[in-house]
């Protein structure tokens, strides 16, 4: 197969980019389901024991797009094809124009701003590709990489939903973020000038 020319490629930045899930993308998501603590804060509770068979259905289900799913799943490489996580489009709403994000970044690449990269992506093609509005989503009390992630993005935190997720032995929190598209605009125009945005949110290479 010829060489791909990834130098106008819209789904990447200068270290990340988004691909679609393949099939053998199932080992990855396998061996991050053994990182209990973490997917406690992502999944708000204690999974069953992963299964191999499972990890494969997870990939053959979301390879490709697959039309009513409901999300909009992609793999997150390096600039050189190695996985890293996983990112996704959600609870999409085109009458309100509202919508949040799903995301994991593997164990052995945390802290290294991928993770804020990948959604700076998304929020990008939600607010100037979908015509979105507003991004909403939430973070289980005590999950502060996420929480800042959240902030450096240009996020408010509008308010707390008090004790309605019950796991390890207790009660707690959800915190709740919100971004406009105007908010998004305005906090990459002051943090990441770089990249300069028109008023579709084009970016120009």
């Amino acid at each position: 197969m010829k060489e791909i020319n990834y130098s106008n490629y819209y789904w990447q930045d200068e270290q990340i980019r988004l691909r679609a899930i393949e099939s053998n993308d199932w080992e990855a998501h396998y061996y991050n389901r053994f990182d209990s603590p973490a997917r406690r804060l992502l999944e708000c509770v204690v999974e069953l024991p992963p299964t191999i068979e499972e990890a494969k259905k997870f990939a053959e289900t979301f390879a490709g797009f697959p039309s009513g799913s409901g999300r909009i799943m992609f793999t997150i490489t390096t600039l050189n094809d190695e996985n890293i996580g996983g990112i996704n489009l959600n609870s999409i709403d085109e009458r309100n124009g509202t919508f949040s994000i799903g995301i994991q970044i593997n164990r052995d690449h945390r802290g290294k701003g991928y993770g804020t990269r990948a959604v700076r992506l998304l929020l990008r093609y939600a607010f100037f590709e979908r015509r979105l509005n507003k991004f909403n989503d939430y973070v289980l009390e005590g999950n502060d990489a996420s929480a800042n992630m959240m902030r450096k993005l240009g996020c408010i935190q509008e308010g707390v939903r008090r004790q309605v997720i019950y796991t390890n032995g207790k009660y707690h929190d959800l915190i709740l973020f919100g971004l406009t598209k105007d908010e998004f605009i305005e906090n990459e125009r002051q943090n990441n000038p770089e990249v300069p945005l028109s008023e579709r949110g084009c970016t120009h290479r």
